[in-house]
């Protein structure tokens, strides 16, 4: 635990130095975290014994990141067109072509490319102040209801909330979950709303920040469930043993990328 607990405090440390920096190094340092993630799963995919194509994922990767500088979010959809045609008709063509090798190909550009590119997106939002607020709403809430279930759950035990996937997890951890991922919505909002006078006409409104709290709270822990189903599929514990007590960057980063959606979709939806 306290091995956790030093591990958790210098990502913290390194996470609000990037937010502080912004710019170029903030996009520099997701689309790094993006490949590890990447890796990481291409990786555990292959020791389960599967047959992966990974490099349209790597193309479409690397192809997404100027398409998002120079064009918007609105380009990423027929690279992810050209990603899943490209690998199925790679693997068709295939002397011995797999059905499953087709679907966990493109599983880590779904998983993890493409709400990597919607957190990259939200580091081009305008102004400053409006752009940490989402990037900090999306840290904050999953982890902080990560925290609040790992320590609820433990504290109150109880029926388990999905044991085939993890056995560890229970619905009083998940309830807890939920409760510190709408506190911490709200904490992010009262800062940002006590901080960013001259924005806070386009800032969310205070129900909005209820609304991310719960929507998000429930899509973190399925992204932390969907993470752990992989990683049973798979028979591994964790993606690496990037961070010491935490495993891997997708380890890390299963929830986040939960929350970037609902965070991307919500900046889409309230700008049209």
């Amino acid at each position: 635990m306290k091995q956790r607990i030093i591990t958790a405090s210098i990502l913290a440390a390194v996470a609000v130095a990037l937010l502080a920096l912004g710019g170029v190094v903030l996009a520099a340092a997701i689309v790094a975290i993006i490949c590890f993630a990447v890796y990481e799963e291409y990786g555990a995919l292959t020791k389960a014994g599967h047959h992966p194509l990974a490099w349209p994922t790597w193309a479409g990767l690397a192809l997404s990141v100027p398409l998002l500088a120079l064009g918007g979010a609105k380009l990423l959809i027929p690279v992810a067109i050209g990603v899943a045609l490209l690998t199925v008709a790679c693997i068709v063509f295939r002397r011995e072509p797999k059905l499953e090798d087709i679907l966990y190909s493109l599983l880590p550009f779904v998983s993890v490319v493409l709400p990597g590119m919607a957190m990259l997106a939200l580091t081009a939002i305008h102004p400053k102040s409006v752009q940490l607020t989402y990037l900090c709403l999306m840290i904050a809430i999953p982890c902080v209801g990560d925290i609040f279930a790992l320590y609820v759950g433990s504290t109150l035990k109880g029926p388990k909330l999905c044991p085939p996937v993890s056995p560890n997890k229970t619905i009083s951890g998940a309830i807890g979950g939920l409760v510190g991922s709408l506190i911490a919505s709200l904490l992010v909002g009262l800062i940002a709303y006590w901080l960013a006078v001259a924005s806070r006409a386009v800032l969310p409104a205070w129900w909005h920040y209820v609304l991310l709290g719960l929507l998000g709270g429930v899509a973190g822990q399925l992204g932390d469930l969907f993470a752990s189903l992989i990683k049973r599929h798979c028979g591994i514990k964790d993606f690496s043993n990037l961070f010491p007590g935490h495993g891997g960057m997708l380890d890390r980063l299963d929830s986040v990328l939960f929350m970037a959606i609902i965070i991307f979709c919500y900046r889409m939806l309230t700008v049209l």
